[in-house]
């Protein structure tokens, strides 16, 4: 019989508030401009999550993109009425990487200031789409400190072709001093020398279900650390629409097993203790 996670370790529990068209990896394929053209899931995907988490007794953090808050500010406001976090995700999906510092600079501020008018509740947390805060953009992590946020989840300490900084800290830092954000990056396994994601995405769906919970068991017993986790609403969609002339590398890691992602993450919800990223590593109320 497998160890069970240590009673006294919780990990956060973390949703990408971002529908199925708005991912980077469809870029290419679906335009920004044709964004409102599309139907969204996004809000009957949402309630699903809600009434998981709910039904578990579970708070969570949800990363949301002021582009969906404008459209569902109702659904935003039931995250936290719900006692859910709510976090910023940045306003319209677009990469740190891609933007200079005056436009991130905005894009930061303005969405927190959207989701805290609409939700009343002050925004502590950001992650950056895609991961995409690096070696070479940690002047981003000033910019969030500037903008009035506390901590930071968008630095992922592995090796992707599309983000990725292998040699960052697995755990909680202060990459740019200790008056600056706290970074917070998603859950990594050290084997072999190397970092292995541990923490959801497209590769909780990719992975036996004993594998994705071996790996973060190891962290909370091995590691003694809390794993953060995460995963996006339209990952418990199958029945999502899917565009033309994806390559068969984008459509494999899109819709892998999306038709087992709802009962996989009931599956975590019994097996580990969760809750919001502000509680655990902030310490708030």
């Amino acid at each position: 019989m497998s160890t069970p996670a240590p009673a006294t370790i919780r990990n956060a529990l973390t949703i990408d508030v971002e529908d199925y068209f708005q991912v980077s990896a469809f870029a290419c394929h679906i335009a920004r401009a044709d964004w409102p053209l599309i139907e969204c899931r996004v809000e009957r995907n949402i309630e699903r999550i809600l009434a998981l988490l709910a039904a578990a007794g579970i708070h969570a953090t949800f990363f949301t993109l002021g582009w969906i808050a404008e459209r569902y500010p109702a659904m935003v406001r039931r995250i936290v009425e719900n006692g859910h976090e709510l976090a910023s995700h940045g306003y319209g999906h677009q990469r740190v990487s891609s933007q200079s510092m005056a436009e991130f600079a905005r894009d930061v501020t303005f969405s927190k200031e959207l989701l805290e008018q609409i939700s009343g509740c002050e925004v502590l947390g950001y992650r950056a789409p895609s991961f995409s805060i690096g070696a070479a953009n940690l002047w981003a992590l000033d910019t969030l400190l500037a903008a009035g946020y506390r901590y930071s989840s968008s630095i992922y300490p592995i090796r992707h072709d599309h983000y990725g900084m292998p040699d960052a800290p697995r755990f909680a830092s202060y990459p740019n001093g200790a008056r600056g954000v706290l970074e917070l990056p998603i859950s990594t396994v050290r084997l072999w020398r190397r970092n292995l994601p541990a923490g959801g995405g497209g590769y909780f769906r990719l992975l036996p279900y004993a594998v994705s919970r071996w790996f973060l068991r190891r962290i909370n017993s091995h590691d003694g650390q809390a794993g953060i986790f995460y995963f996006h609403p339209w990952e418990i969609d199958p029945g999502q629409p899917r565009p033309a002339g994806l390559g068969a590398r984008t459509r494999f890691r899109h819709y892998l097993n999306l038709q087992r992602m709802e009962g996989r993450l009931g599956a975590l919800t019994r097996d580990f203790r969760w809750g919001r990223m502000d509680r655990i590593f902030l310490g708030t109320a």
